[in-house]
């Protein structure tokens, strides 16, 4: 009987353990115009992926527009209530775990994170309606029983010039949803958000540079991790809040690790090894610390037989050598 019992306390400890170590093993899901199928969740659950992201929008016609347009009949189907509401019961079917993640959208795809109002009436204005937009969401993700929502992301001029109306917001999004809160702040913005110690987690759009080279080795990738990783485990002590890759990938073409955020339309070299060794190395580097409890890769599209391919240099690893990467880490950790 002793031994029984001994036994059982070893077995629950493992238990424990291996709960707590589950990371978040996610795909960013793009909304499209229809509606999702079994056949395009298909491909996530190949991957042994999770957890997806379901990534609502809104729209500001300018980076000074105070009205946040959202849910509307014009929005493709996957970006409104609707359509991500769809979306998470498809993934949830197939028992992948759901962040939703309300996005803004400027108008041109100028950079959210220098959306800033002209005057103190505006600053109101834009207040009400983000609110509004983040407050819709939060109710889908207490509907659909979401794991994670995401309160923002990449909106460093909003959160610095009206920190007051994020401690506030923040209180709101805690009275209609009961699940876990994170806020996706850019690489170089996370160290100055000043809510932290109010959500569940550190969140992080990871397109941190970490080589000028042209083809960079692993090596020279993972000596580059180094200085960001170090910020990044001092930040989670100091605010005991583990670290969530809200956004994390690489561009299939050369020099994929020096700007990692570009999203431009250039012509750059099409080069899929690179970006399967720098999804590797991040995997490698980080997904074996306690502090960290995982991450979404940046994006995947529902028609996954016609994205990315052989001669496709954008962020999707569909269809390409980091898929694979992708599969065999997700399916193995």
């Amino acid at each position: 009987m002793k031994r029984l019992g001994l036994l059982f306390l070893c077995l629950l400890q493992f238990s424990c353990k291996s709960q707590i170590e589950e990371k978040i093993n996610g795909i960013s899901f793009v909304g499209s115009r229809e509606k999702v199928t079994q056949e395009q969740v298909d491909p996530v659950v190949k991957i042994n992926a999770n957890y997806a992201a379901v990534m609502p929008f809104g729209f500001l016609r300018s980076l000074s527009e105070p009205n946040v347009v959202f849910n509307t009949d014009r929005q493709w189907y996957g970006e409104t209530f609707e359509g991500a509401k769809q979306y998470a019961r498809m993934l949830q079917g197939n028992n992948i775990k759901i962040m939703v993640k309300p996005q803004i959208w400027v108008w041109r795809g100028e950079f959210t994170g220098d959306i800033s109002m002209e005057n103190e009436s505006t600053w109101k204005t834009f207040e009400a309606t983000y609110t509004d937009f983040v407050l819709t969401y939060a109710r889908l993700a207490q509907e659909v029983d979401a794991e994670l929502y995401c309160i923002g992301t990449e909106l460093e001029e909003f959160v610095k010039q009206r920190p007051g109306y994020w401690n506030g917001l923040i209180a709101k999004v805690r009275k209609v949803y009961s699940g876990k809160l994170t806020y996706a702040a850019n690489w170089d913005e996370y160290t100055r958000t000043p809510f932290w110690e109010q959500l569940d987690y550190i969140g992080v759009d990871a397109y941190f540079p970490l080589s000028d080279e042209k083809d960079p080795s692993q090596e020279q990738m993972k000596s580059g991790w180094q200085k960001w990783k170090m910020k990044l485990a001092e930040l989670s002590e100091e605010k005991n809040r583990s670290v969530i890759f809200t956004e994390f990938g690489y561009r299939s073409m050369d020099y994929t690790a020096k700007k990692p955020w570009l999203v431009d339309r250039n012509q750059m070299d099409v080069n899929l090894q690179a970006q399967a060794n720098a999804t590797q190395v991040t995997f490698d580097e980080f997904w074996n610390e306690d502090w960290f409890a995982g991450g979404f890769v940046w994006k995947w599209f529902i028609h996954h037989e016609r994205s990315g391919g052989s001669g496709d240099n954008r962020f999707t690893p569909q269809n390409k050598p980091s898929e694979e990467v992708i599969r065999e880490f997700y399916g193995s950790y």
